[in-house]
């Protein structure tokens, strides 16, 4: 697999760095963030989208990203559209 940086975290130091990728073949997404806190999953377990069951699947995960991180994130989605 050969995922497509996209860009890191701006204000990151030498440890702790929110980055985007785009994985050419799938076109998906690919973050690497921080952990969401206790406060934050017991909040998107309670508020599931509409018709899908309460909680967190096993298989999946709740991350934070920088709201700084947006430009990468749009320059992801435009990356994951130049694949199709």
């Amino acid at each position: 697999m050969n995922l497509e940086f996209i860009g890191i975290d701006p204000e990151t130091g030498q440890s702790g760095s929110p980055t985007v990728w785009v994985d050419p073949e799938t076109r998906d997404i690919v973050m690497q963030s921080y952990r969401a806190d206790d406060a934050t999953l017991a909040e998107c377990a309670r508020n599931t989208a509409p018709g899908h069951a309460l909680g967190i699947p096993d298989h999946e995960t709740v991350i934070r990203f920088p709201a700084r991180m947006v430009p990468a994130l749009r320059e992801a989605c435009d990356a994951a559209e130049r694949q199709l």
